[in-house]
């Protein structure tokens, strides 16, 4: 099995890579999204759309995508193992399990919107949003540069 997935290796980064654009476009887009649905009138027109807008996007984009980045990097620590001694690596992990908490933190909000119940403030949205790009900076540096 380590080997056949050895020989797709490549594959198997490139699948990741493109599962982490699509999980982020998401991360970078929802928090957007709940600023504007924090401005719309409860229970108005407007809100109704956000809230579809904000399910699609979870449950279409972002939820596979955060399946699909675990699959594809889990496979390629299985391809390759030696991964898991390396001093970036170490680093890495526990800024993309954090960047998974954001996403669960994201998806309760998105249920709690759509319940029409809005327990954060618009400022806080804003500010929050920043979290996952900041985290993804250093994933990238981390990743790309392999420092340790």
């Amino acid at each position: 099995m380590s080997s056949f997935l050895a020989s797709i290796y490549p594959a198997l980064k490139s699948l990741h890579v493109i599962a982490v654009i699509a999980w982020f476009a998401g991360m970078m887009y929802l928090p957007r999204l709940f600023i504007y649905h924090h401005q719309a009138v409860a229970a108005g027109e407007a809100e109704g759309f956000f809230v579809a807008m904000e399910r699609r996007l979870m449950h279409g984009i972002m939820n596979p995508s955060i399946v699909a980045v675990w699959l594809f990097a889990i496979l390629m620590l299985i391809a390759n193992p030696g991964l898991l001694q390396a001093g970036w690596f170490h680093m890495k992990l526990p800024l993309v399990l954090g960047i998974s908490a954001i996403h669960g933190f994201y998806a309760a909000a998105q249920k709690r919107f759509e319940a029409g119940v809005r327990v954060r403030t618009e400022r806080f949205w804003r500010i929050i949003n920043e979290a996952p790009f900041v985290l993804m900076i250093a994933v990238v540096f981390l990743a790309l540069t392999k420092p340790f």
